[in-house]
């Protein structure tokens, strides 16, 4: 989706009140009426058709939970004066950026949906960092960045994401076995805590805030600028593409690329094949400005069934999917994906016993397969398997025609993977459509279950925030009392 300006939004029927008698949202303030009217704002609360409808959905097509106002914020200070709000009258709120959750993340079941594409401002880019609000899409940031010559170290393969959409869960891509994910090279925060209060956090100044905010979910605070890094940027790519006929000679020649670490971007794909069968594809990439890079030597010890080479702008490879996923969102196909991480010791066996049963059709549009290093993996709410090497195994499903049957098959087949993945000591990249409990969270967060329940009671204490997660216990959310 385009990204939207805030004068296409402020058009229609604003709200100006709520009545906390039957929490309805009101566009004027009758006399002698319990109703409250909303402090003022640089944006608009809007309760239209259109807006609801759009904020009850995502592009997993799969959750509908209906909020009963979106907020189109003009302003950081419209987040602090509806949280604050919300916190007084008993309100669930989410935040949604480009909509690209897949089980209803960034739904508020009766509550107020944020819709950060009002906050896409780039303030600031230099040689090593940028300044830019959380809806701003990474491909802007991307394109403005590449005038300068610079460029994110990692990007996820899907342009189309806000900034405090992917930082919420971490943002991980072809170039993550190198530096880690997005929110490693995360530089500082401004977050509008559970709570209200409007603070920037960083590793140096409110460093517990910081660390929860990144990978958390949007349950302490909503992210609404951030301060990301900036690397030089190449011209060019030259990718190559290793095809293998079996999937453990795939992930023996990803163990070795990773090992010398030869090329800037892997990852690998399972492809599906015209007898409804699989083959197993290495993508590498190698980033250059003048001096293309030595094919041999970068093949060398790949050993692969077939070999294609292709020299495109980085700018081009960059953003090479998204067309792809703007078409399909448009047909608003169900999505149930699913996204594990798989501790490198078992990742063979597990895939190995996926593929006995794995149609082209049940792995829908995208799987994909690959290493890196659990290292570069810093922040600690990003939960990730022990040991040196982890595998991603991530079926990004489409069911077409759609079918809800055929969904719900798949979700619970996606169940029972995530069973299987962690009872083998892996875990969930939260992007996925599965049935959780919060116990199902308890168990997720391991040894970190009681920080992370510290950080709730401390930072979002009446539990506002993204309930869509489901990651903790319902709570009440009464007014308060005067």
């Amino acid at each position: 989706m385009a990204q939207l300006d805030r004068r296409n939004f402020l058009a229609g029927a604003a709200v100006v009140a709520f009545d906390p008698a039957d929490s309805r949202w009101l566009s004027s303030l009758p006399e002698n009426s319990t109703a409250i009217q909303l402090p003022p704002l640089d944006g608009e609360l809007v309760t239209d058709e259109e807006a609801l409808t759009e904020a009850a959905t995502d592009y997993g097509h799969l959750a509908h939970r209906r909020p009963r106002a979106v907020l189109r914020p003009g302003s950081v200070d419209d987040v602090v004066t509806l949280v604050r709000f919300a916190n007084e009258h008993g309100l669930a709120i989410a935040v949604r950026g480009q909509g690209h959750s897949t089980f209803g993340q960034a739904q508020a079941d009766c509550g107020v949906v944020i819709d950060s594409r009002t906050l896409a401002t780039i303030h600031e880019v230099t040689p090593d960092h940028a300044v830019v609000d959380a809806g701003v899409q990474w491909l802007d940031l991307v394109r403005i960045a590449l005038v300068d010559g610079v460029a994110p170290p990692v990007s996820t393969d899907f342009l189309g994401l806000s900034v405090g959409g992917t930082l919420c869960v971490g943002g991980i891509g072809g170039a993550t076995q190198h530096f880690g994910m997005l929110v490693d090279n995360t530089l500082e925060l401004q977050v509008v805590t559970g709570d209200g209060r409007l603070v920037t956090c960083s590793a140096d100044h409110e460093p517990e805030l910081f660390e929860a905010v990144l990978g958390g979910l949007g349950q302490f605070a909503i992210i609404v600028r951030a301060t990301v890094r900036l690397v030089r940027a190449p011209a060019l790519a030259r990718v190559y593409t290793l095809t293998y006929p079996q999937v453990t000679d795939l992930t023996a020649a990803q163990r070795t690329a990773l090992a010398d670490g030869r090329f800037d971007y892997l990852e690998g794909q399972l492809v599906p094949t015209d007898d409804d069968g699989f083959t197993f594809v290495l993508e590498g990439g190698v980033w250059y400005t003048t001096e293309p890079p030595d094919d041999a030597a970068l093949l060398a010890g790949l050993a692969p069934f077939g070999v294609d080479v292709a020299d495109v702008p980085y700018f081009e490879w960059l953003n090479r999917v998204y067309e792809t996923v703007e078409q399909i969102e448009a047909l608003r196909l169900p999505g149930p994906w699913l996204n594990a991480f798989i501790p490198d010791a078992v990742t063979d066996e597990i895939v190995a016993e996926l593929l006995k049963t794995l149609t082209p059709a049940d792995a829908g549009g995208v799987a994909l397969l690959y290493p890196t290093r659990r290292a570069l993996v810093t922040r600690p709410q990003v939960v990730v398997p022990d040991g040196e090497v982890f595998f991603l195994l991530a079926l990004l499903r489409a069911v077409s025609p759609p079918d809800d049957a055929h969904a719900e098959r798949l979700i619970a087949d996606n169940d029972a993977l995530y069973a299987r993945v962690l009872a083998a000591g892996g875990a969930q990249y939260p992007v996925n459509a599965l049935h959780l409990t919060p116990a199902d969270w308890r168990t997720h967060y391991g040894d970190r279950w009681p920080v992370v329940l510290r950080d709730k009671d401390l930072y979002d204490p009446r539990g506002v925030l993204t309930p869509g997660q489901g990651i903790f216990e319902p709570v009440s959310r009464a007014p308060r009392t005067p």
